[in-house]
């Protein structure tokens, strides 16, 4: 038999196999309503005041700064480490948003306003103006910051418009230190953690967007250009690192459905990822498998399927409806998103996975899947 029919076979394979996974987990992690956000939320109070254990980045300039995370930073202390804890308070802002009837209303209200209050807000902002903090959580946790302010932008609610006003200090640093660093950062970092440079990206241009900041929207779109613009035949049979949380080639995909347009997109995409249509490589198509949730690099997997889930959502829906790849692609985010385990009982995954399938709920919603 030609290998082209055995690779067309695999393709079909692929997709039997993600629609009945789909069918049999009932996709765990399927859709956003009040039951789901309502567990989701009681993730994340369950952390964003829970102090320890904790993983500080925090180089010490001399003995003064030996201090415990709730000092060093008064709103983000919790959920183990400081972009967890900003994407645990983004979680709860979008649940609250989406869901403002939710059982836990009262508890996230109190949880932001004891966490996100303006003096906070200068303390961590005074953190990063000290020495040896240029690359304090670059670029992850800042893309994080300015996905939570841009959650509060527009948000018709008292509490919200006075959370926002208090975070601008914040958001207006970290602005400032992509304007500073992207003119430098002469190559990407491709690996699929926390210093990837396209999901720091990614994040950054929504905010740019939404908050009318054109310089820092026009450098990000510049920068991705020169960095991914030409890439093609992205190896993804190289696909997972055992600690990845992001797909190096599909967080790139992600970003460039928000910086190409229709047909642009469609062809960057299909010299970007050619074998798609054969269903390679098989390793980006199918989840990864998670062997022990309680350890803290080995759960990551989970969230790479999260993550996978929610690019593949986002690439789908740039792709014309027609395009030969769109339902291999749907499928691939099916399969990933009903994969993911985000409650397992062990804190190293729990404290920030539920803010993965939040985001990668509202990336499907938001495209109509």
């Amino acid at each position: 038999m030609p290998g082209s029919i055995y690779k067309k076979l695999s393709v079909v394979l692929l997709i039997m196999l993600a629609k009945a996974f789909s069918a049999a987990a009932g996709e765990s992690a399927g859709s956003l309503n009040m039951e789901t956000a309502s567990n989701f939320a009681r993730i994340a109070l369950r952390c964003v005041h829970r102090e320890y254990p904790n993983k500080l980045s925090h180089v010490m300039n001399d003995s003064t700064e030996v201090k415990p995370p709730s000092e060093l930073h008064p709103a983000f202390y919790g959920c183990f480490d400081w972009h967890s804890s900003v994407h645990g308070h983004w979680m709860l802002v979008r649940l609250l948003k989406l869901f403002p009837e939710l059982p836990e209303e009262a508890r996230i209200r109190e949880a932001l306003d004891k966490n996100l209050s303006a003096r906070n807000i200068r303390q961590e902002v005074a953190y990063l103006q000290q020495p040896s903090r240029k690359s304090f959580e670059r670029t992850y946790g800042w893309s994080w910051l300015l996905k939570l302010s841009a959650e509060l932008i527009g948000w018709d609610d008292p509490d919200g418009e006075r959370w926002r006003k208090n975070l601008q200090p914040l958001a207006e640093n970290i602005v400032k230190r992509y304007l500073d660093f992207l003119p430098r950062q002469t190559y990407p970092i491709r690996r699929g953690v926390h210093a990837n440079t396209a999901f720091g990206l990614a994040f950054a241009l929504d905010y740019a967007e939404l908050a009318g900041e054109g310089e820092l929207q026009e450098l990000i779109v510049a920068r991705s250009m020169d960095y991914y613009l030409e890439d093609t035949d992205c190896p993804g049979s190289w696909e997972p690192d055992g600690d990845d949380f992001l797909s190096s080639c599909l967080i790139e995909a992600d970003l460039m459905a928000r910086v190409l347009r229709g047909e642009k997109f469609a062809e960057w995409f299909h010299d970007f990822l050619p074998g798609l249509a054969e269903g390679e490589p098989e390793n980006l198509l199918a989840p990864a498998v998670v062997s022990d949730r309680s350890d803290p690099k080995i759960v990551h997997l989970d969230g790479l399927n999260l993550s996978r889930a929610w690019c593949c959502y986002r690439i789908a829906a740039s792709l014309p409806e027609d395009d030969p790849v769109r339902d291999i692609v749907i499928d691939t985010a099916r399969w990933h998103a009903s994969s993911a385990k985000v409650v397992s009982g062990n804190y190293e995954g729990e404290h920030w996975l539920a803010s993965f399938a939040v985001y990668m709920l509202s990336v499907k919603r938001e495209g109509g899947f």
